[in-house]
């Protein structure tokens, strides 16, 4: 058997991959009735998200762990997984005051791969070792591999490099046993069943993969200290738009007038963290850095300080 025969035998035994008859003759209905067909079809996928939460859980704690001591946060696939791990990695920084270092999308092909395809790039387990390579991993950095069919070698390769490594690592699919979740510590693997267009994973496998993306970062940064509640207090207000989203935040924390959070701004620099500390904790803006320092930047803890 050709490889190419052997690839096209493994695609086919794959749920992402499957062919459904029921939607042969979908390009013959309205488009309403389209819409609703895919519409259908999504309304799907959070309960396949669903049926993963426990393992989901387990990669925020583990990946807070060692953010916390300073590690990084690596995304690493190809085509549309790797995209998504680059946007979710670049929306970090403006959201959370991030470091842009700290959470980082690479996607095979680089950068260039994020707008047209580069040819090979995806069946690389060598490339990912060579880009996983150049970050110079450590013990306190993860990388999650993202793959629809949980066997994309660039993913694949990724997982394994990072954890031989000592690095820690999970791996995102939408496939039951794929190669991807065995290569990693922790496997997540989300079966949203076969595609409205067969094979187009960027549909209801895209769609997980996003969701799941969303709340590993997003709860990461939860546990991170990165919020207060659900308001995202660690931001400083650097322009017009985000100096009047600055006020509005530590007015919902807080409840002061204007006049208090315009001065509690003002002595901390913008920061809003430390804004809402001067308010609530009726300290000055230095003091308030402090203790936020103190408390590795928990908001709730430094405020326990002042009581």
């Amino acid at each position: 058997m050709t490889a190419h025969a052997a690839l096209r035998a493994q695609l086919e035994t794959l749920t992402t991959e499957a062919f459904r008859p029921e939607l042969a003759e979908i390009d013959r209905l309205s488009t309403l009735d389209i819409v609703r067909t895919m519409n259908a079809e999504d309304a799907t996928v959070p309960a396949a998200v669903a049926g993963a939460l426990p393992q989901i859980a387990a990669v925020i704690d583990a990946v807070a762990a060692r953010m916390a001591r300073g590690g990084r946060l690596v995304y690493a696939g190809a085509g549309t997984a790797g995209r998504l791990g680059v946007l979710d990695a670049s929306e970090c920084p403006p959201t959370f005051n991030t470091d842009p270092a700290q959470v980082l999308g690479l996607i095979a092909g680089g950068p260039s791969a994020m707008v047209k395809a580069v040819e090979g790039a995806e069946d690389s387990a060598e490339l990912a070792a060579a880009d996983l390579t150049a970050l110079a991993l450590t013990a306190d950095d993860t990388v999650i591999g993202v793959s629809a069919s949980g066997r994309t070698p660039y993913a694949v390769g990724a997982v394994a490099f990072a954890r031989a490594r000592g690095a820690l690592t999970a791996g995102l699919s939408c496939n039951a046993g794929s190669a991807l979740a065995a290569a990693a510590e922790h496997g997540i693997e989300v079966v949203v069943g076969p595609e409205l267009l067969t094979g187009s994973t960027r549909l209801k496998a895209g769609t997980a993969q996003k969701l799941v993306l969303n709340m590993i970062s997003t709860i990461t940064m939860i546990r991170l200290g990165k919020t207060y509640g659900n308001l995202m207090v660690d931001m400083r207000s650097s322009n017009d738009k985000l100096y009047a989203r600055a006020r509005r935040i530590v007015a919902l924390a807080t409840g002061a007038p204007d006049e208090e959070i315009e001065a509690a701004l003002t002595a901390t620099g913008g920061e809003v963290k430390d804004a809402i500390l001067v308010v609530l904790g009726g300290v000055d803006g230095a003091r308030a850095a402090e203790l936020l320092t103190a408390s590795q930047g928990h908001l709730r803890a430094a405020l326990a300080q002042t009581s």
